[in-house]
């Protein structure tokens, strides 16, 4: 048996565990099983072991609702962390630990993870953990040749001299989960500004040329600002960059947006391959200092764009929309290539217009983004003017095939 998934509803009783470990052979139950999914729940925490082979390769680790049935929280964590230290790591390749935004004290499981994570070899291309590793642990895992996903909760680890850095491998994927982003980005960032011209390899090379999908895991209250933007400007092949960022928690709270259009435009610039450009859930404040004019920097420097959620205020959307139409740079640049984005997420950006005033609007979305479809917002006017979208690309098209009969 190569494949095994030990779930959260099948159980095995005490006295058969008893004698499936008493009678377990030299090689263990399962000494060919190269990929274990492990849904943890308490009835199989006793027994979960017995399925580990030291001929591992993947492992996804998964947490059952409600895990507390098992005793109390203290003892259902030593038992899990008994179990994942025992987690054989030499042959993996991918280690995933997936539990959503379930609560639950995950730092009491560091140093079990992080002794998993110690143990992991040069075959290791994947890895997420829930928690917060050790310093050793993750200078370990950004050091393995073949890592190309990575996971982390926790800060980097601290680099001083004369101590160098290592080199980071040439991750596809990395995630950086709550609280962290900072940490990592500012990390970056110093270990770019200590480049020297001469140098062939530095400590992010690999990095800045493999790394196409980030992601920013953030919990309410994310300041999305130039000290959290300005860094990632460095992966300029990124496809999808995604800050999960949500300003107001159960509807309150400030904007978390600081960019300005210049912001914007300078990132997009930087990153022209991204299909999706997700800067966080657009709230209702409208407080932002981005307009409308940000979209277009975005359209012409992201050709590729499929996915965008940015903040843009709609306060004078119509003025800003009427001096973007007339301002001749802006003739000049719709002669270039534009992104074929279909959909606008604005999610709750607020817009109140009256009859002309949502026709600029039409017209002035079409005029940045040529292939737009249809806005995606809270506020039923954003259904209105991709109603209007809709009746001219319809009227566009009987128009175009008058023309050819």
């Amino acid at each position: 048996m190569h494949q095994l998934c030990v779930s959260d509803w099948l159980g095995i009783g005490e006295d058969t565990s008893r004698i499936l470990r008493l009678n377990s052979p030299a090689g263990g139950w399962f000494p060919a099983l190269r990929d274990l999914s492990w849904c943890i729940a308490s009835h199989n925490l006793p027994y979960v072991d017995l399925s580990f082979s030291p001929h591992l390769e993947k492992i996804s680790i998964s947490l059952s609702f409600p895990w507390f049935t098992y005793g109390t929280p203290r003892e259902v964590l030593t038992t899990i962390a008994s179990a994942i230290s025992a987690l054989p790591a030499s042959a993996l390749q991918l280690l995933l630990v997936d539990c959503g935004r379930r609560k639950m004290p995950w730092t009491h499981l560091k140093d079990s993870f992080s002794s998993v994570a110690l143990r992991c070899g040069p075959s290791l291309t994947e890895f997420a953990s829930p928690v917060a590793l050790s310093d050793a642990a993750v200078n370990h895992l950004i050091q393995l040749p073949n890592l190309r996903a990575l996971r982390v909760k926790g800060p980097p680890p601290g680099y001083y001299t004369p101590s160098p850095p290592p080199v980071f491998p040439p991750l596809v994927e990395f995630t950086l989960g709550e609280h962290t982003a900072h940490g990592w980005l500012s990390l970056f960032e110093r270990l770019e500004d200590r480049v020297s011209p001469t140098q062939d390899t530095t400590p992010l090379s690999k990095l800045k040329g493999s790394l196409k999908f980030l992601k920013v895991e953030t919990l309410p209250g994310l300041i999305v600002g130039a000290p959290l933007t300005s860094p990632i400007r460095i992966f300029r092949n990124l496809v999808d960059l995604n800050v999960e960022a949500l300003c107001l928690l159960y509807g309150e709270g400030p904007c978390g947006f600081r960019l300005n259009n210049i912001d914007v435009a300078e990132l997009a610039k930087a990153l022209p391959r991204l299909e999706s450009f997700l800067l966080g859930y657009p709230c209702g404040e409208n407080t932002c200092v981005t307009t409308v004019a940000c979209l277009v920097s975005i359209s012409i420097h992201c050709v590729k764009l499929r996915r965008l959620e940015v903040h843009f205020n709609t306060t004078n959307i119509v003025d800003d929309l009427k001096n973007i139409l007339a301002d001749p740079p802006f003739q000049q640049l719709r002669s270039l290539p534009r992104c074929t984005l279909t959909c606008l997420d604005t999610h709750q950006i607020p817009l109140i217009l009256d009859g002309s005033d949502l026709e600029t609007v039409v017209h002035g979305m079409i005029s940045i983004f040529p292939s737009l479809e249809y806005c995606l917002g809270y506020e039923g006017i954003w259904d209105e003017i991709s109603d209007r979208i809709e009746e001219i690309r319809k009227h566009s098209t009987l128009q175009v095939g008058r023309w050819r009969v």
